[in-house]
C-alpha cells in the first residue's frame, strides 16, 4: 500500500495471478472484519450507545480497511498516480492507529474489564504489542515501494493483524477459554500462510517476506505472554484498571454469571 513505480505496475500486470491473490485476500479480510462487528451488533452484543472514543476508533480503523482495499485495487488496475497519492496517507494513518488503538484498549479495560473470555493480562500486553507490530510491518513495507516482493507481502501480514477483532466476534469464544485470545491471534496467520502456498504453487518457491512476517507475529505473541503472565505483568494490569469498574472482574478469563 504505498507509492509504486511504473516498473512495479508493469511487473504486477505481468503477473495477474499474484495481483488477484492480494486483491482477493484484501476483500476477504475486509469482509471478515465487517461481518464480525455486524453480527455482534445484530445479536445485541454491542451498541452505538458508547463513549465517543468508540466511534472515533471505529471510524479510523474502518477507514484503514477502506484505504487498504483502495490501494490494493488501484495497483492491481495500474492506477499509479492514485495509488501514490493514497499511499502517502498511510504514513500518518498507521501510527495514529497505534495511539488510538491503545487508547481504546485502555478505555475498554477500565470501563468493563475487557472481554471476559480473554485474560486481562494477555489482552493488554498482546493487544499493545500487536498494534506496534502492525505499524512496524506497515511502515517497513511503505519504505519498500519498488519491491513487488516484500512490499505487498509485508502489507498483507500487517493488515492480517487487524482481522483479529473480526475473527474473535465470529468464534465461540466461551468454548475456547483459556485459549480464546491465543486462538484468535493465531488464526490471523491463515492469510500469510495462504500467501506462502500461493507463492509455492505459482513460482515454486516461497518469498522470505512471509517467513519474516509470521516469525514476527509468533515472537511478538511469545514475548507478550512472557511479560503478561509475569508478576510484573500482573502488577501493570492491576495498575491500569485500579479504581475503575474493570478492576471488579477476575484477571483470568471467565464466563459471566448466568451466561
Amino acid at each position: 500500500m504505498a507509492t509504486a513505480s511504473s516498473a512495479a505496475s508493469t511487473d504486477s500486470s505481468a503477473r495477474p495471478a499474484e495481483s488477484s491473490f492480494f486483491t482477493i485476500c484484501a476483500v476477504i479480510m475486509g469482509l471478515v472484519i465487517v461481518a464480525g462487528f455486524s453480527v455482534n451488533l445484530a445479536m445485541g452484543r454491542s451498541t452505538f450507545a458508547v463513549p465517543p472514543i468508540y466511534h472515533v476508533h471505529a471510524l479510523v480503523f474502518f477507514g484503514w480497511v477502506a484505504l487498504y482495499l483502495a490501494q490494493t485495487f488501484t495497483i492491481a488496475r495500474g492506477h499509479i498516480r492514485l495509488h501514490r497519492a493514497l499511499g502517502k496517507v498511510a504514513y500518518a494513518w498507521a501510527p495514529a492507529m497505534v495511539v488510538l488503538g491503545i487508547a481504546m484498549l485502555l478505555t475498554s479495560m477500565r470501563r468493563m474489564g475487557g472481554p471476559p473470555f480473554f485474560d486481562q493480562r494477555e489482552f493488554l500486553f498482546s493487544n499493545c504489542m500487536m498494534l506496534v507490530l502492525f505499524a512496524i510491518l506497515t511502515i517497513t513495507a511503505l519504505r519498500m515501494p519498488r519491491s513487488t516482493g516484500w512490499h505487498p507481502r509485508l502489507m498483507l501480514t500487517g493488515m492480517a493483524l487487524l482481522v483479529n477483532p473480526g475473527i474473535g466476534r465470529l468464534l465461540p469464544l466461551p468454548y475456547m477459554i483459556p485459549y480464546a485470545w491465543l486462538g484468535t491471534t493465531m488464526l490471523v496467520l491463515v492469510f500469510p500462510i495462504a500467501g506462502m502456498i500461493a507463492d509455492k504453487r505459482r513460482t515454486g518457491r516461497v518469498h522470505p517476506a512471509w517467513a519474516w512476517g509470521i516469525g514476527a507475529i509468533l515472537l511478538t505473541q511469545l514475548v507478550a505472554d512472557v511479560l503478561a503472565f509475569s508478576d510484573w505483568g500482573a502488577a501493570v494490569t492491576q495498575a491500569v484498571v485500579a479504581g475503575t469498574p474493570g478492576a471488579q472482574r477476575p484477571m483470568e478469563a471467565f464466563l459471566p454469571p448466568g451466561f
